[in-house]
């Protein structure tokens, strides 16, 4: 048996090696989008990364005969634990070679930090936040992701699973949309959508930029209110939601961020922000200097995708139109913007509307994410 060591990383040389590590596991995939090296380095500083202000976390890297060969995250975010009993750590940034090993060895190693903290259980992978880029990609490797998805190897699941890691929850899934085609499914949607407007259920509206700071708190509330019955539900964090909203901020659209209002209340809220991913998956993640060129090449490519990253609407309005409403407002405004396709990501498998709405307009099902836990 080859010996394994582990560092815990806390050098600039190391967040580079611990940062840079992906390039090495998916150089032959094509399908793989490279995270902007930027934003990871910032991450991996406790002096910089946003997550800090409510959570800690620690780096390792795993090397097997001095060749780096695994990273790991094991972190604890405060603020979503503050209302359980049972306290959660998560690991996360989890790139390993085809090694069991040194899978072995990285999960042993967060399974420690955790009981140190007398954590409960160890569930993810999760990047610092419980809605970027989570989950080991269980179906659907012939598609690169789309904004704010992952990509995992095949083998990913088998290291996991043979650690003794169980699924946390049923599966996160992704659906497709093709935009192009005026359908029968289209046009009933538009028609039931027409009709719940002319009963003055809602109001559709696009996002009120100027004023954002209430329309974070608009979506704060309609996330822990729509999203309270799914399995092993989270509440967000106000200081978490605004760490996850910062960035889509800077790209989002303004006619494509949609909310329901009924009087003076929001009831729904229904984001497209374009597929980011179509130009991130041409500079390579701006590791080297040159690739700032292809950025400068690229930032002008239209993408051709529309990715809806949510589908809130408070329970009690399920089942009035308010989400046929906002999809049939959506469906209008992306093929007047020129975009052929949306994504819906990430659903619960288990929430009872959205997989529904998705295929109530010819969505198919073309991603499947897995999240994992084990008990300390």
């Amino acid at each position: 048996m080859s010996p394994i060591s582990i560092e815990k990383v806390g050098t600039q040389h190391q967040r580079r090696r611990y940062a840079t590590f992906p390039w090495q596991i998916y150089k032959n995939d094509p399908m793989w989008v490279p995270p902007l090296l930027p934003e990871r380095m910032k991450q991996l500083n406790p002096q910089k990364g946003t997550f800090y202000n409510h959570g800690e976390a620690d780096f390792f890297l795993a090397l097997k005969d001095g060749k780096l060969s695994g990273t790991i995250m094991a972190a604890v975010d405060h603020s979503s634990n503050q209302s359980r009993e049972l306290k959660d750590g998560m690991f996360g940034f989890f790139e390993c070679v085809d090694d069991q090993q040194v899978a072995d060895k990285l999960f042993e190693t967060a399974k420690t930090w955790a009981k140190k903290r007398e954590l409960s259980r160890l569930i993810g992978p999760f990047h610092q936040d419980y809605d970027s880029a989570y989950g080991i990609l269980i179906e659907g490797r012939d598609r690169p992701p789309v904004i704010n998805c992952g990509h995992t190897p095949p083998y990913y699941e088998e290291l996991v699973t043979n650690y003794g890691f169980t699924p946390l929850r049923p599966d996160n899934i992704a659906f497709a949309v093709n935009l192009t085609q005026d359908n029968r499914e289209f046009r009933l949607l538009h028609k039931l959508a027409e009709k719940a407007a002319e009963r003055g259920t809602a109001v559709v509206r696009q996002g009120r930029m100027e004023e954002w700071d209430r329309e974070a708190d608009r979506i704060h509330y309609l996330l822990n209110k729509s999203l309270a019955h799914l399995t092993d539900f989270v509440g967000w964090d106000r200081q978490a939601l605004d760490d996850s909203l910062e960035p889509f901020r800077k790209y989002a659209d303004p006619y494509l961020i949609l909310f329901a209002d009924v009087g003076d209340q929001t009831v729904g809220f229904f984001p497209g922000i374009p597929n980011l991913n179509e130009i991130l998956h041409k500079v390579n993640g701006l590791r080297y200097p040159w690739d700032y060129l292809k950025m400068l090449r690229y930032r002008n490519l239209k993408p051709k995708c529309l990715a809806i990253k949510s589908v809130l609407v408070l329970p009690e309005y399920w089942g009035s139109g308010v989400s046929l409403m906002l999809f049939s407002e959506m469906t209008k405004r992306a093929k007047e913007k020129g975009y052929t396709w949306a994504d819906l990501s990430l659903t619960s498998e288990d929430n009872p509307k959205t997989p529904m709405l998705a295929e109530r307009v010819g969505g198919k099902l073309y991603k499947r994410y897995r999240v994992y836990q084990i008990s300390l």
